[in-house]
């Protein structure tokens, strides 16, 4: 009940438009307002952690010591222990700032000149990392935080991790969604092949218009019809053996048109792996048939530039192989191949030829030891010295001299350039300069406003986390860092909790606990996902048995993967836990997404119809977002479906997903299924699926994951609670 004291403060965070369009500031300006409004506060403020981590800025500041601070960032140099203890805690609640000793270091700096007498910081976490600090301050008078003030400090952090997840998140879509477009526009031939069936997935037309017949008559065709493979059979099957091996193999070939005329293809073959651990191959390819013919012309022209009238890329690094010092910049036109497609190539030759006149002229004013164009779109700069002028006033300079508006024939354009620097002296020694320049543009491209990104080996450090978070994996397997957190489910007709979902965490030694996201698929593509979703499903049936033999009649929902749904033990696993175990019938549940089942329909079928014959419960996890037809899900033996958070999150803004929302309960009734909503956050949510006569929810109105301990707590309180309510019901009737 105390918990629940300022529940009011996180439910208006949640249900607030900044909120749920992904606005981190607007939301956290909305927070702290919040907060000190309802809680007997001196000040509140939210700081950011920069990229480069090494600083927080302020993002949010309310309450009267906002006016006398006059610094928004504070460096992560100035208070390294503090930093860590950061990194280290849900939260840090100082009751008396004058004794607390994990205060000293900013006790001299800042909390004695500004007379805090107690302070409450509690850490904004995506997936574990540090993101930010939601700071709480009292000043003059000391005085101790209650459990319920740190409760819902929490709550609010976590909201604001959900909205700075959710800003990512948007800003990721929009970019696969110009990719997407991007490849089915584009000139170039591009296409996917399974690397397991050898079936083309995906061909777009102008592999159509190259060869004169029908892109579609190739998709979901076996490799070999292609003309590369027809032709030339034998170099086409040593490439796609390397392909399988794991590399990317590229390659130029002369290949016979059906008219009999000759024809040069550049291609490039790139293996890669899906979430799900599916093996596929992207294969974009080119007509360079031009360039054949002109061959010699373009030898006695080897280092330059032909477009541009600018040194090549070959030029650039056998000058770059010979520099030790001085700054690298490496300049990307965002969007240029969406602007070839929407302009045409004379349009995008002459904007590349622009770019290139502008980076020219800069070069001769700074005396630039080179400049080249690197990439189709990519150009580069060595510049040893900048003399008096600071590097970020150049790169500025730089910025502000590309992005300009430029006239090309009678279009007015607005370049969008990225920016990468590189101090080559702090990084010849350790990895290439221009491996450091493509890892630190890769990150300016997607920031937003100024696309400039100084290279720091923090971002090398990241290229190098996930094969660090494997080798932790496998320690972690060994030394128990695994356990399993629990998810109430709410029945919404008499709002008993009647279950839960069993969801993993890791307690990294280092990193805190980490969330399934950023560890599950790697452990997908390192295959240890198959004995860690064994030791899953034996920690649920041993946790449901505990339940069971106090008499509480709960379900436990199991998610299954895709690897082990296939690794052909599954069966026999869960037949051996339902009889160490004794779990009763359909009260453990597994759930299995879309997608997964659609991998091997018959296989799964079997599978599905095996498992409940055993008394296992079946669940379509994430319904809605795959590819299932009525008629596969009337073929499977389904018990349950649950539908994705993605159409619950917006009920209250989306007229299409409460569309989408209703036809699924529909469907399920007409199939006699059970229905259980996904990420329910708000009452509005609650009331639209009771009304649609949804069978249960879970997600955060009602509870996180929780520990074994904190979940047996839970229920305790709720049953008391819900004898509370209707005591209090009975009261009201009889007066």
């Amino acid at each position: 009940m105390k918990r629940r004291k300022y529940q009011h403060i996180v439910e208006s965070i949640v249900n607030s438009k900044p909120k749920q369009n992904g606005d981190f500031t607007k939301t956290s300006e909305f927070a702290t307002e919040l907060l000190l409004n309802n809680l007997n506060l001196t000040a509140v403020s939210v700081w950011l952690l920069t990229q480069e981590q090494d600083r927080f800025e302020l993002v949010a500041n309310q309450g009267p010591l906002s006016n006398l601070r006059s610094d928004n960032t504070v460096e992560c140099n100035v208070y390294p222990e503090y930093l860590e203890l950061l990194k280290n805690s849900r939260h840090i609640d100082v009751n008396d700032a004058k004794a607390d000793h994990r205060v000293d270091e900013i006790r001299k700096t800042y909390l004695e000149p500004f007379d805090i007498a107690s302070l409450l910081d509690v850490s904004i976490r995506i997936n574990g990392r540090l993101e930010g600090v939601l700071n709480l301050e009292r000043a003059h008078e000391q005085r101790n935080w209650t459990d319920s003030e740190i409760y819902i400090a929490c709550q609010v952090a976590d909201q604001l991790a959900l909205t700075l997840a959710t800003r990512n998140s948007y800003e990721q879509n929009e970019l696969l969604t110009l990719f997407k477009c991007a490849a089915e526009q584009s000139d170039q031939v591009t296409m996917i092949v399974n690397l397991h069936t050898e079936n083309v997935e995906f061909v777009n037309d102008a592999y159509g218009k190259r060869t004169g017949q029908k892109a579609s008559d190739f998709i979901g065709q076996p490799v070999w019809n292609l003309f590369l493979f027809k032709q030339k059979p034998e170099y086409g099957r040593k490439q796609l053996e390397r392909v399988v091996l794991g590399q990317t193999v590229s390659d130029e070939v002369e290949l016979k048109k059906p008219d009999g005329k000759s024809l040069w293809i550049r291609y490039s073959c790139s293996p890669f792996i899906t979430s799900r651990g599916n093996h596929f191959a992207l294969m974009t390819s080119e007509d360079c048939t031009e360039e054949h013919r002109y061959q010699e012309e373009l030898e006695v022209r080897a280092w330059r530039c032909a477009l541009t009238g600018l040194y090549n890329r070959a030029h650039f690094n056998k000058e770059l192989e010979v520099t030790n010092n001085g700054y690298l910049f490496l300049i990307d036109l965002v969007g240029f191949k969406n602007f070839n497609d929407t302009y045409g190539h004379e349009k995008g030759d002459a904007l590349l030829q622009e770019m290139a006149r502008r980076l020219r002229h800069l070069a001769e004013i700074h005396k630039a030891k080179e400049i080249a164009r690197v990439g189709s779109d990519e150009f580069g700069m060595l510049i040893n010295d900048l003399k008096d002028e600071s590097i970020e006033s150049f790169t500025d300079k730089l910025y502000q001299h590309l992005r300009a508006p430029a006239q090309i024939h009678r279009d007015t354009i607005d370049p969008k350039p990225a920016i990468a620097v590189v101090d080559i002296i702090s990084v010849v020694e350790l990895v290439s300069p221009l491996t450091s320049a493509d890892i630190a543009l890769q990150i300016a491209k997607k920031k937003q406003g100024k696309t400039i990104q100084v290279f720091n080996h923090t971002m090398l450090n990241a290229f190098k986390e996930d094969s660090e978070i494997e080798r932790d994996l496998h320690t972690a397997v060994r030394n128990r860092q695994l356990e399993l957190y629990y998810q109430p489910l709410r029945n919404l007709k008499s709002g008993e909790y009647t279950g839960a979902e069993a969801l993993i965490r890791w307690h990294h030694p280092k990193k805190g606990v980490l969330y399934p996201g950023s560890f599950i698929d790697i452990a997908e593509q390192s295959g240890l996902i198959v004995p860690i979703g064994g030791w899953i499903l034996e920690a649920a049936c041993r946790q449901l048995n505990l339940w069971q033999h106090y008499n509480r009649e709960l379900t436990m929902h199991v998610n299954v993967s895709a690897r082990q749904f296939f690794s052909g033990n599954l069966f026999e696993q869960v037949w051996g836990l339902l009889n160490r175990y004794q779990i009763k019938p359909q009260s453990l549940i597994l759930e299995i997404t879309e997608t997964e089942l659609m991998e091997d329909i018959r296989f799964a079928t079997n599978l599905c119809h095996e498992l409940s014959e055993l008394g296992v419960g079946l669940a379509i996890d994430d319904f809605g977002t795959g590819y299932s037809s009525m008629r596969y899900l009337k073929q499977f033996p389904i018990s349950k479906l649950k539908i994705d958070r993605s159409f619950i999150s917006d009920l209250s803004v989306s007229k299409e997903s409460r569309e989408i929302v209703s036809a699924i309960i529909a469907m399920a009734k007409a199939l006699n299924l059970s229905l259980t909503a996904e990420g329910v956050e708000t009452k509005e949510q609650e009331f639209f699926l009771s009304e649609q006569e949804c069978h249960q929810a879970q997600g955060f109105l009602y509870s996180p994951a929780l520990r074994e301990a904190e979940f047996n707590k839970f229920l305790e309180d709720s049953v008391d609670q819900k004898l509370e309510d209707a005591l209090e019901e009975t009261l009201h009737l009889s007066m």
